[in-house]
């Protein structure tokens, strides 16, 4: 990464994009492949799979930069949903989810955060600060959230494994989703 870019915002990125430039999307391939590649390694369990969906969701991110709306989110935020979501449908062999997220685009489960994680020691900062949270929360919203988003589990499937009832793991789910809210800011 270029020293000027590295200092350049995410939302000056996004617009810098949307006039053609390519340079904006390698800043932003450099700021987040690694988290994101981390990501859907842990969920596909296959090196080359997650180098292709890391590769395509690159390539939506350049098609479809104006979908971004950082008043709903921060660009990570969005990018580890829309890697989670591919990684799901790549493992279930969705193809038509995959064509749906990536025309109406998908912010379920993003949190505005007013942290700028630019640079590696901010990442690793920001996996710490998401770690500590996540063992604040009860064992059991913990790990609905680890099934959920670290093995691409659905709510039903999470369900059937743990032998709860299908309403406690929404509720499980959608109340430690909330509490990372309030405890990431």
């Amino acid at each position: 990464m270029t020293a000027p870019m590295a200092s350049v915002p995410d939302s000056a990125l996004i617009e810098k994009m949307m006039t053609g430039d390519e340079s904006a999307l390698a800043t932003l391939y450099d700021r987040y492949s690694a988290m994101l590649f981390g990501l859907l390694t842990r969920i596909l369990q296959d090196r080359h799979a997650a180098e292709e969906v890391l590769q395509d969701l690159f390539m939506q991110l350049w098609r479809n930069a104006n979908q971004f709306d950082s008043n709903r989110g921060s660009l990570p935020a969005w990018l580890m949903v829309i890697a989670r979501n591919r990684a799901i449908s790549r493992l279930r062999g969705a193809r038509s989810r995959e064509l749906l997220e990536e025309n109406e685009g998908d912010y379920a489960n993003t949190f505005a955060s007013d942290q700028n994680i630019e640079d590696d020691a901010s990442r690793a900062e920001l996996a710490r600060s998401v770690s500590a949270a996540l063992n604040t929360l009860p064992a059991e919203q913990r790990q609905a959230l680890e099934l959920a988003y670290f093995e691409g589990m659905t709510q039903t499937e999470i369900a059937a494994r743990t032998g709860c009832p299908l309403g406690t793991v929404k509720t499980r789910v959608r109340t430690a989703m909330q509490s990372l809210r309030q405890i990431l800011g």
